[in-house]
């Protein structure tokens, strides 16, 4: 059976709760691979609405096993309180649907603080964080002084963690004007939630590649975007992790070889939370009918995204990056009656047109957009469930789409209603 890796390919917020909810129905395991509660899945299913940050979208759907791979940081508290709320909504949720690799690293209080303390200095400009501990965390994870699940198992252990994971934050927070982190409060709130915790844990590398082996259909579940990647994104404005369909391997502990499809999800328009070079970026009716139109509110922070036309230098790229197969696109409906559109298909750097976008910082923020004009269409395209529901113009805004970024359409979304969907490709297809 296929498995398909699912990933955000512009800056995240493109739709990936819809389309993975609707991918879910059909796979038998859902992994979230990498990122923190920082991200926010929204999934619209019979009217209700899901509101996800921690949890893989699958949990919604019964029969259905959820993991969360070794690749995420795991805040326990708030996962915990997730899990409650969405049981209040009616969804079971037992260590028989969901599991934790027993090698995440654990996201603590002081991590948070950390987070917020160095976003809140004057001196210092901003990441645009949401400021709840995630990079810290994976700089304890690569600095090999993180608390993983597996260590709240044994009380010897955990207390070395703790002493070790302190020597270095405490002085930071010397160096930030914080008090020294409480060590045995710490230790007694991880021991108290240790149990709800270990619950769920399990060696998730060895259940996935017993899953493959039975043939079963694994969907995995990227967070954010892929220009928020460490290593391909607008570093510094990026996030900790990388996002990219590479890391759904290593961050769950299958094998590249178990990979079959990737789908990669783009918005018909372009959208950034927070800091950070934004080629296409509109400050005008435009931008503001795109952001009122989309309801372009971040789901986990609640702050207004920057609204553009589409970049198809950048979708290119990330497709690249990733390896992506076929794109969703989603919110074309957003751009309905519009008169005319824009894409972005190229750069011009100090007067010389490029076709990427640039790695260093200063020739990202001097990158000049060279639009191609196409007309917009009167019609509304929102609830399209075939080609034939789809304005003429539409469609050939899609098709070029697929020319510019070098990627086919392999799913088309024209609302947040999962059965608003038009598939042109099954990614799950043999």
């Amino acid at each position: 059976m296929a498995n398909v890796v699912v990933v955000g390919a512009q800056w995240g917020d493109e739709g990936k709760g819809k389309i993975v909810d609707w991918l879910s129905e059909r796979a038998d395991v859902i992994a979230r691979f990498q990122g923190g509660h920082n991200a926010g899945h929204t999934l619209v299913i019979d009217g209700v609405t899901y509101k996800l940050h921690a949890l893989p979208s699958g949990v919604v759907r019964g029969g259905k096993l959820s993991v969360i791979g070794n690749g995420v940081v795991l805040d326990p508290w708030h996962l915990l309180a997730e899990i409650e709320a969405i049981r209040a909504q009616g969804v079971t949720i037992t260590p028989d649907c969901l599991m934790i690799a027993e090698n995440t690293p654990l996201i603590l209080p002081f991590h948070g603080e950390l987070d917020r303390a160095r976003e809140g200095q004057a001196a210092v400009a901003k990441i645009g964080t949401t400021g709840r501990g995630i990079g810290p965390c994976y700089e304890d994870k690569v600095g090999r002084r993180a608390i993983r699940v597996a260590d709240l198992a044994d009380e010897a252990t955990l207390k070395l963690r703790v002493d070790r994971a302190l020597v270095h934050h405490n002085a930071l927070r010397t160096g930030l004007g914080l008090d020294p982190v409480d060590r045995d409060a710490l230790i007694a709130g991880l021991q108290a939630i240790a149990p709800e915790i270990l619950e769920y844990a399990a060696p998730v590398w060895q259940v996935m590649g017993e899953n493959r082996k039975a043939g079963k259909r694994i969907l995995f579940e990227g967070a954010q975007g892929a220009l928020l990647d460490i290593d391909f994104g607008t570093y510094p404005f990026v996030t900790s992790s990388n996002v990219i369909a590479g890391q759904a391997a290593t961050g769950t502990g299958i094998g590249p070889g178990a990979i079959d499809f990737v789908l990669g999800i783009v918005k018909a328009y372009t959208t950034r939370v927070g800091e950070g070079p934004f080629p296409t970026e509109l400050d005008d009716g435009d931008g503001e009918r795109l952001g009122e139109r989309g309801h372009e509110f971040g789901t986990t922070t609640g702050r207004k995204r920057r609204c553009g036309w589409f970049d198809a230098v950048l979708v290119r790229q990330t497709c690249a990056t990733s390896g992506v197969n076929g794109i969703a696109l989603t919110k074309l409906d957003v751009l309905d009656g519009f008169e005319t559109l824009k894409i972005c298909t190229g750069y011009d750097l100090d007067g010389r047109r490029i076709d990427h976008l640039p790695t260093a910082a200063d020739h990202q923020a001097r990158c000049v957009p060279i639009y191609e004009e196409m007309p917009g269409w009167s019609e509304s395209t929102e609830g399209a469930r075939s080609w034939a529901d789809l304005p003429a113009n539409a469609i050939k805004y899609v098709r070029r789409v697929e020319e510019l970024i070098d990627c086919p359409v392999a799913m088309l979304s024209t609302s947040p209603e999962r059965e608003d969907t038009i598939l042109v490709t099954d990614p799950f297809a043999d």
